[in-house]
């Protein structure tokens, strides 16, 4: 989002190398230290896993792996689950839950243990790191701020090293830039200058040596976590489009009939911002936003397709890379970044400007959740996020857009969303002009760029998406009364 120009741009091929060199070990760059000292004694060194949910790929692992390796001690994994997270539902504990317990015998298969640990990890990761007599904790890279005050937390209570990992962005955060950027122009040739050294391929995760401490993990209840979350989350309940698990997210990104698969991947070019053709999008958020794909991995993966279908891997490797890496950079340099607080003055102006501005319609929450406005393009846009658990990307926009003109004030329009730092930068340049331009002025938008239904009526065929998504509420509604029987 932000700028009409969505070609990669700042290296000599519009993009990443098309061939990842190989790795031998994490380069230091990746890693911060949270709480500094000498990493000595015969401890373990234990992995908090928390936003990278996966074995394959993972930096943050193979790090500590090789920490450990270097002394001959074992290395264990813990995740820590809270009980509520950002208004998560069944959906979303389900989904992660699932995946953890694919997750374990892949990590016992190379002597780890996994310890799942449940609290407030501020006391269940210090507890484990005192009891397990660990003498290194590592961490995956999260930018927000509930993340970071976990952490914070945690390296308060330690006695022993603290290092932060970051594993989701091929160019480490506070590498590919040491501020805010403006937008996906400025970033763009710093993330590109820096690719060759980042964009490698993933060393093997060898076999570790054995757990033998007095401490070993309690089995885990799988069946019933699943339950107690489910329950806990049923008012936003499962979804079946989607499988989890890393597994899953390798045979979505380049399966047979995965993203990367020539038909689909030959579409993502003409047709990702049309509606009525959803697997022309890459259908790879949910096991970004949870981990259980390295975008590096798609990244690499992707560009070996260059050659075929130059365009289409471009414009994938920009909202990968450059996009995505632009919101963590946001939400990293910016405290108060879910709020009008963070705008650009010229934004804050505007909406100041017209914030008494007339509103032809205004709608409650429960209205917005619903469903129930005047469009049937912006209804079917929120009943294919509530029924299916995803929204079209353009469509997203679009939504985001008509909250801002159908709420009482711009405070109001950015309660309604931001779970990730994709979904506060998506609600913060349509609401707030972030990493974007001002544009012609008008009512209740001021500067902030416009979008309107005859805009998209131009673009692609409303009735077909609206009929789309009618079916396949119809078809989500029967099932879930099918099993209820």
């Amino acid at each position: 989002m932000g700028e009409d120009k969505r070609k990669a741009e700042g290296s000599p091929e519009g993009g990443p190398a098309k061939k990842a060199a190989p790795a031998k070990s994490v380069n230091p760059k990746r890693v911060r230290e949270l709480r500094r000292g000498a990493v000595d004694g015969s401890g373990p060194v234990i992995y908090w896993m928390s936003r990278d949910q996966r074995v394959r790929d993972n930096w943050a692992l193979i790090y500590a792996a090789q920490a450990a390796a270097q002394r001959g001690v074992p290395v264990a994994v813990a995740f820590n689950l809270v009980t509520e997270f950002l208004g998560a539902g069944a959906r979303q504990f389900g989904f992660m839950v699932r995946a953890l317990r694919l997750m374990q015998p892949k990590l016992e298969a190379l002597n780890i243990p996994f310890f799942l640990l449940k609290g407030d990890p501020g006391e269940t990761v210090p507890e484990l790191v005192k009891a397990t007599g660990a003498s290194l904790l590592v961490t995956d890279f999260g930018p927000l701020r509930l993340g970071r005050q976990w952490r914070e937390a945690v390296a308060g209570k330690l006695e022993v090293p603290f290092h932060e990992v970051d594993a989701h962005n091929v160019v480490p955060v506070w590498v590919a830039s040491d501020k805010r950027e403006y937008a996906a122009r400025t970033i763009r040739p710093k993330i590109h200058s820096k690719l060759p050294e980042f964009l490698t391929e993933f060393p093997e995760l060898e076999p570790q040596a054995a757990w033998e401490g007095a401490v070993k993990p309690e089995p885990v209840d799988w069946d019933g976590l699943l339950a107690e979350v489910l329950e806990r989350g049923k008012a936003v309940p499962e979804v079946q489009w989607c499988q989890p698990g890393e597994d899953a997210a390798m045979e979505a990104l380049a399966g047979d009939k995965g993203f990367l698969s020539k038909a689909r991947l030959a579409r993502y070019d003409e047709k990702r911002n049309d509606p009525t053709v959803p697997d022309a999008l890459s259908g790879l958020s949910p096991y970004l936003h949870f981990g259980h794909l390295a975008p590096q991995r798609a990244a690499i993966e992707a560009a070996k397709r260059k050659s075929v279908h130059k365009a289409s891997v471009e414009g994938f490797l920009e909202e990968l890379v450059v996009r995505r890496e632009l919101a963590d950079n946001y939400c990293f340099y910016v405290e108060n970044y879910d709020s009008l607080e963070a705008a650009y003055d010229w934004a804050r102006q505007t909406l100041k400007d017209h914030r008494n501005d007339k509103r032809e319609h205004v709608y409650t929450k429960a209205q917005f959740e619903a469903g129930q406005t005047h469009d049937k393009l912006w209804n079917a846009a929120q009943l294919e996020m509530v029924h299916a658990g995803k929204m079209h990307g353009f469509m997203r926009m679009y939504w985001a857009k008509k909250i801002l003109e159908w709420t009482a004030s711009p405070e109001e329009a950015l309660e309604l969303d931001g779970r990730d730092p994709n979904g506060y930068v998506g609600c913060m340049w349509s609401i707030a002009g972030i990493h974007d331009q001002g544009w012609a002025e008008r009512a209740v938008f001021g500067k902030i760029r416009f979008m309107n239904y005859n805009g998209c009526k131009r673009k692609f065929d409303i009735e077909k998406y609206v009929a789309r998504v009618d079916a396949m509420v119809r078809d989500a509604k029967a099932a879930a009364k099918a099993a209820k029987a």
